[in-house]
C-alpha cells in the first residue's frame, strides 16, 4: 500500500510549482484530502467553492475515488451560485471524459477515477488542472452575485 500523505504532499508541491499557481491560490491538505481553492472562494473555513479530492479508508476499499467541485455553506447565495455556475458551465464540463455535473446541494461537477497508484499524484493534478478552466467562471459568478 502506497503512503497516502505522501502522495499529497507530492501533489501539492506539484500544483505550488504549477506556472498558473499565484498568490491568489490556496490548498488545503489535510494528509489524505485536499482542497485546492482561490482566497476569493469564501473557503477559509473549507466551506466555500473549491476543487476536492480525498483517498480514505472508503475509497481505498473501492478502489475508487472522486475529483470534485463543490460550492458549500460559506458559498454567498449557495443555491444562486450553483444554478448560474452550472447554467454557465455545463456545456463544457460535460464535453470532459468522466466528468458529470452533481445533483447534490453543494455539489457542482466530479469524475471517479480508479485508484492505481501508478501516477497518482500526475493523474490527480491534471485533473485539478482541468477543472482550473473554471476559474473565471467561478470568479465571475461571485462577482455578479
Amino acid at each position: 500500500m502506497k503512503d497516502i500523505k505522501g502522495v499529497f504532499r507530492n501533489l501539492e508541491n506539484m500544483l505550488r510549482n504549477a506556472s498558473w499557481f499565484d498568490d491568489d491560490w490556496e490548498i488545503y491538505n489535510r494528509g489524505n484530502y485536499l482542497q485546492l481553492y482561490k482566497e476569493n472562494w469564501f473557503n477559509h473555513r473549507q466551506g466555500g467553492v473549491h476543487f476536492e479530492t480525498y483517498i480514505e479508508a472508503p475509497q481505498i476499499k473501492q478502489k475508487a475515488f472522486l475529483v470534485c467541485m463543490h460550492a458549500e455553506e460559506d458559498c454567498p447565495a449557495q443555491s444562486e451560485f450553483i444554478r448560474r455556475f452550472k447554467q454557465l458551465e455545463r456545456e463544457r464540463i460535460n464535453s470532459w471524459k468522466g466528468y458529470k455535473i452533481s445533483e447534490s446541494s453543494y455539489g457542482v461537477c466530479q469524475r471517479t477515477l480508479q485508484l492505481n497508484f501508478k501516477n497518482l499524484e500526475q493523474r490527480i493534478y491534471e485533473e485539478f488542472n482541468r477543472l482550473r478552466a473554471l476559474e473565471s467562471s467561478i470568479d465571475q459568478v461571485l462577482l455578479d452575485l
